[in-house]
Parts: C-alpha cells; sequence; structure tokens
C-alpha cells in the first residue's frame, strides 16, 4: 500500500511538472497608444448623406449638404444634387 501511494505520488509531482513546462510563457502585451476600452472617450459619428454610412467625425469629407465616406460619393451627391435641379 506505501509503494502504491509513493508511485501516486511521484506520478502528480511528474505530471504537475509536466504541465508546468508546456504551458507557454506569458507576455505582457504591449499597451495600445490609444484608449480603446470602456475608459475611451466616445467619437462623434456622422452619417454620409449619400449612402447612410456612419463614420468617425475626423473620417468624414464635408461637402455640399452633408458630410460623405468619400470623395466618390461625395461627386456623386452633388451631381446628383445639380441634375435634380436643373
Amino acid at each position: 500500500m506505501k509503494f502504491f501511494l509513493l508511485l501516486l505520488l511521484l506520478g502528480l509531482v511528474v505530471f504537475l511538472l509536466g504541465m508546468k513546462h508546456a504551458r507557454p510563457a506569458q507576455t505582457k502585451a504591449p499597451k495600445p497608444s490609444a484608449p480603446s476600452g470602456p475608459d475611451a472617450a466616445p467619437q462623434t459619428m456622422l452619417r454620409c448623406a449619400h449612402c447612410g454610412l456612419h463614420l468617425p467625425r475626423e473620417d468624414a469629407l464635408p461637402g455640399k449638404g452633408g458630410v460623405f465616406c468619400s470623395a466618390a460619393h461625395r461627386a456623386a451627391f452633388e451631381a446628383q444634387q445639380t441634375s435634380a435641379g436643373a
């Protein structure tokens, strides 16, 4: 019985050491430069006047009749407005 208990204890030690070596080392991830978690300030979102896509204010392109997600949508919207008004 003592031999069985000693063998079981030795097997447990070997198992635990094997688990420690099999687990990859944890490294600290670099902190992001811009906060993007729950503490980050919310961004103002605007809607493209042509397609309705919501995008941050910093990425929006101003134009006649609103803001746009791209120069192509701004041109298409302005062309549509001039042809509808003529």
